[in-house]
Order: structure tokens, then C-alpha cells, then sequence
């Protein structure tokens, strides 16, 4: 197998370490502890990927994570800076509610949820945690939730409409008027 490059697209990767675990196995003679760690990858701009690796010491463990992850990216779905629409990302006992923020809002969302946001190029999000607060979960049903998003371009296309239509209308600016209309009689 040949070796994957720090690149993807031409563009440099980033890694966050999400959760390193020691894990304790009991055997004849006391204890065997080995590590697992859990892996974001991305280009933060729209690519992603999610690996978890295991070794007997923490820095295999990561670049175990690392490889997995970097063969596990895929391509999220924007609009602008921020999700197409509202999800539901579901995995095991995690739930993860995803919601489109305005401009400026930044990413309101938990330490693992927030890594793989980030690391994907979304800069404003609200993220909320219904289910598990197991890292594991919460990662991997943020990556659900992505992979079910859908771009507004496909959408209009499937309905034959215009993106426009399918978009949600804009806060348009209220005006209101200087004086109060006066009445000739």
C-alpha cells in the first residue's frame, strides 16, 4: 500500500486530536495498557475525514487515527460559510442538531463537534448535543449529519426551481416611515 500524502486536493491537512483513551487489559500477570485515540482531518475549507486508531503507545495510536481518517475524508455541502440546512446527525446514542447561523455567529458547538466543524471550513454554526456526551458518538454522528446534507443547487434541480425559491427567504431591513401619513380633509 503505498504512502498518502499530507496533501489533498493541493491543499495542506490539518489534524486535531479529539480523545486519547488508555485502555487496561487483564491478563496472568497484572495489566497490558494500550491507547486509542480519536482523529479529525481536514483542509478547512470542505473536506473532513474521522479516524480512530489503536497501539500500544499514544503517538502510533494517533498516526494509526491519522491514516484511517485521511482515507474516511469526504466533501461537506456549504452555503457561504455556514450549512445548507438544518440536520439531525444520528449515531448510536448521539444525536447532534446542526443549524444554520448568520454571518459573524462563529461555531457554538462542544469540543469534538467543534473540531470537525472547523477542520471542515464551517465558520458559523449552532451545534447542540441531544443524545450521548461520548466523544466517539458526538464525532461520529457529526459526520452523519454532514454526509446528509444536501446543497441548495440539487435540491432546486430535483424540485425544478430556482435556488432562490429554495433558499430560505432573507431577513430583509425594515423601514420605517419618518413621519406618520397625514390625513387631508
Amino acid at each position: 500500500m503505498g504512502r498518502i500524502p499530507n496533501e489533498r486536493d493541493g491543499r495542506d491537512l490539518q489534524e486535531r486530536v479529539v480523545q486519547i483513551n488508555r485502555v487496561a487489559k487483564v491478563v496472568k500477570g497484572g495489566r497490558r495498557f494500550s491507547f486509542t485515540a480519536l482523529v479529525v482531518v481536514g483542509d478547512e475549507v470542505d473536506q473532513v475525514g474521522i479516524g480512530y486508531g489503536k497501539a500500544n503507545e499514544v503517538p502510533v495510536a494517533i498516526s494509526k487515527a491519522v491514516e484511517d481518517a485521511k482515507k474516511a475524508m469526504f466533501k461537506v455541502p456549504k452555503h457561504h460559510n455556514t450549512v445548507p440546512h438544518e440536520i439531525l446527525g444520528v449515531f448510536g446514542a448521539g444525536r447532534v442538531l446542526l443549524k444554520p447561523a448568520s454571518p459573524g455567529t462563529g461555531v457554538i458547538a462542544g469540543a469534538g463537534v467543534r473540531a470537525v466543524l472547523e477542520l471542515a471550513g464551517i465558520r458559523d454554526i449552532l451545534a447542540k448535543s441531544l443524545g450521548t456526551s461520548n466523544p466517539i458518538n458526538l464525532v461520529r454522528a457529526t459526520e452523519a449529519g454532514l454526509k446528509a446534507l444536501r446543497r441548495p443547487e440539487d435540491v432546486a434541480k430535483l424540485r425544478g426551481k430556482t435556488v432562490a425559491e429554495v433558499l430560505p427567504p432573507r431577513a430583509r431591513p425594515v423601514v420605517a416611515a419618518a413621519t406618520a401619513p397625514e390625513n387631508d380633509a
